[in-house]
């Protein structure tokens, strides 16, 4: 039986780059199921595709194969299947993308390299990796080929490895950063529930949120959206269990404190 293929990109869907991969997984695996993860990934964001992967990580099947592909440097970097620990399967590039993952399995089991003739889409473009060597290599897998039929094994510890932001984190203080901000304006925080609590913010009634530009906003902590009326702020764990900003209709989050991806957010308790 083919297992599925969970696939995430930096893609995203004005060319064809997201079909002709699953065409090509198609003729190499017939019928294999296809969960389109994301294709939304920033572009070239190694760091944003990391974090989405590991934070899906609890609801992929444990037996699919996870294809990742946010690839700033195709053609330079490795192209390698993993096994986890734990048994779980990824292909992508050996650019710390999938790193986070592996680190969720259990750590690496076993890694390759990419190169078997018998597993590549000929001749291979030097600037589309993601069709002619990690499709193929996923669909292979997906049908049962062995991991060490894709290609020379590599030893686990010279893998790339992504080194993601934490959060510094003081008492009565959390200076943090944004991981994201979704079509709704909500700006997602680099902050677990865990450090908001180790820094007491947790005890506080409300919250001062802090922008270098100057933008700030006073919030409640609140447990849904409809918590809040038109214009009231408050802080949320989202369901990927990041803090996040958010602000009742019709207020975008995201503009009116003036943030991007990537900018410094100061979390504070409310002393007005």
């Amino acid at each position: 039986m083919t297992r599925s293929i969970v696939f995430m990109s930096d893609f995203g869907f004005r060319n064809e780059w997201v079909g002709v991969c699953h065409s090509v997984i198609d003729k190499f695996a017939p019928g294999c199921p296809i969960v389109d993860l994301s294709h939304g990934i920033p572009p070239m964001d190694v760091s944003a595709g990391a974090l989405l992967l590991v934070d899906s990580l609890p609801f992929i099947r444990h037996d699919a194969i996870i294809l990742a592909v946010v690839d700033p440097s195709v053609g330079r970097d490795l192209d390698v299947a993993i096994e986890a620990e734990d048994g779980r399967l990824l292909v992508g590039p050996d650019n710390g993308l999938l790193s986070p993952a592996w680190h969720g399995a259990g750590g690496v089991k076993s890694a390759v390299s990419i190169t078997a003739a018998s597993i590549l889409l000929e001749p291979v473009s030097p600037s589309f990796h993601a069709r002619d060597v990690l499709a193929p290599a996923a669909a292979h897998l997906a049908r049962g080929v062995p991991l060490a039929d894709l290609g020379h094994a590599i030893e686990p510890e010279t893998l790339a490895e992504v080194q993601l932001a934490e959060p510094l984190v003081e008492p009565g203080k959390i200076t943090c950063e944004v991981l994201d901000i979704n079509r709704f304006g909500n700006v997602q925080l680099n902050v677990r529930t865990s450090q908001f609590a180790a820094a007491g913010l947790d005890r506080a009634e409300r919250i001062l949120v802090e922008t270098p530009v100057g933008g700030s906003a006073v919030a409640s902590i609140v447990a849904t959206y409809a918590d809040l009326t038109s214009g009231e702020w408050g802080l949320m764990v989202d369901p990927r269990g990041w803090l996040s900003v958010i602000c009742g209709n019709p207020i975008n989050a995201a503009q009116s404190l003036g943030v991007a991806g990537g900018e410094v957010v100061w979390l504070s308790p409310d002393r007005g």
